[in-house]
This record gives C-alpha cells, sequence and structure tokens, in this order.
C-alpha cells in the first residue's frame, strides 16, 4: 500500500543496538556476545549479522579477527575529525536549505524541533537516547531542503557517528537545556530564510558542542588533538 513504510528485521535490528550503543548497554571494547543477544532480542543469528554488518560501516562497531565485533570506544581524535567535518559543511547546506525550502519542509522541520523542545529539561537516562535521536532528526531537516543529496547523505553518516558524543555532551545536568536555547535561535533564524544568520549560529553551536567534548574526554584521559 502506498505511503506504507515495512521495516526489514535488520532495519529494525540497526536501530534497537544503536540504542544500546547510546545508552552504554552494550559496552565498548567489548566483544558483542552474538548467541545471547540475539536470544535476547528473540531473532536469528542471521539479522543480527546484518545490522552489525552496517553498524560496522557506520562506524560504531568494529570486526576483530577471532574475537568477532565490539563497540568502538569514544575517541579524542574522531570526535575532533568528525566535528571538523560538521564544521565545513553543515553550516553552508543548511543556510542553503533555508532559502530552497517549500512550506511542507518547513513545516516539517517546526515538527521536528517542537518533538525535541517536548523532550528536553530534566532528562531522565534511560530518555536521553530518545533526546539524542531527535537532535539528529532535527540537524538533518534543516539540511535536507537544501536539494544536495549527496552532501545531506555526507552529514547524516556524520551524524551517526555524532550521536554517542551527542549523547556524552548532553549527560552533565541541564546541557540539553542549553542546546534547547540554541536549537531555538537557529530555528528562528532558519525560517527567517536569514542564510548568514543560520550558518553563524549553527557554527557556534557545533563549536561550542566540540569545546565542551575536549574538556569531557580529556577528563576521561583521552585528550583530543586540536585541529
Amino acid at each position: 500500500m502506498a505511503g506504507i513504510i515495512i521495516r526489514s528485521l535488520s532495519d529494525q535490528m540497526v536501530e534497537v543496538i544503536r540504542d544500546r550503543i547510546l545508552t552504554g548497554d552494550v559496552a565498548a571494547d567489548q566483544p558483542i556476545r552474538q548467541d545471547a543477544l540475539a536470544a535476547e532480542l528473540g531473532v536469528s543469528k542471521i539479522p543480527l549479522r546484518e545490522a552489525l554488518t552496517r553498524l560496522e560501516q557506520d562506524g560504531l562497531v568494529v570486526l576483530h579477527p577471532n574475537r568477532g565485533y565490539a563497540v568502538r570506544g569514544l575517541d579524542a581524535a574522531e570526535a575532533e575529525e568528525v566535528y571538523a567535518l560538521r564544521l565545513k559543511l553543515e553550516p553552508e547546506i543548511a543556510a542553503i536549505a533555508a532559502q530552497r525550502a517549500d512550506d511542507d519542509q518547513r513545516a516539517a522541520v517546526t515538527a521536528t524541533f517542537d518533538a525535541l523542545a517536548a523532550h528536553t529539561g530534566g532528562v531522565a537516562e534511560d530518555r536521553l537516547a530518545v533526546l539524542v535521536k531527535l537532535n539528529r532528526a532535527f540537524h538533518m531537516a534543516i539540511v535536507r531542503p537544501s536539494a544536495l543529496p549527496l552532501t545531506v547523505q555526507m552529514l547524516e553518516r556524520l551524524h551517526v557517528l555524532s550521536d554517542r558524543y551527542v549523547h556524552k555532551h548532553l549527560e552533565p545536568s541541564g546541557r540539553d537545556t542549553h542546546a534547547a536555547g540554541e536549537h531555538a535561535a537557529l530555528l528562528e533564524r532558519w525560517l527567517a530564510r536569514d542564510s548568514s544568520g543560520v550558518a553563524a549560529a549553527l557554527e557556534q553551536h557545533v563549536l561550542g558542542t566540540l569545546i565542551d567534548l575536549r574538556r569531557q574526554l580529556a577528563t576521561d584521559g583521552a585528550a583530543p588533538t586540536s585541529p
């Protein structure tokens, strides 16, 4: 039937395992026990392996010879690279998208922002993964109307890699509220089709997150190098 998207079991497993990685339920650098995980999720190992292969392509897990899959740990150098690429691409593409967006796309961006705002403030740990996904949805919504599909696809990959770092960034109390204020200011400029304002606000927002992450990752004993 038109308009209905049927997600494969593999697609569902990607989302389930990604959520568990975000929340730390699947520990970093520890082998993923596929038999136990498949039994827990009530699936065969085939869709689970397919999901792990896709998550490896996304850079969230790594395949070790003779050890199997494991979740990649947070890495300061990776954070620097991911956020440097976002800073090069995202502000300009969001500015272009603000100019090109039609009424339906503008309404979709507003709805995505409203969903994100509804989950902001006093976020419990078990809801933080939801906030991270909504954060990614908002950031992607403001670039898709650019009509630059290859660049949008690259940004989507970068945001998937960013998710764990966004989760880390939002762990301290009050961070989600501060981010919500920046998102609101960004949305106002985006809806006003203020290209320069969008680019400036988004650059400040992404750079501010990176600066916070540098401190957090340094405290964890993995001090990043400056770009």
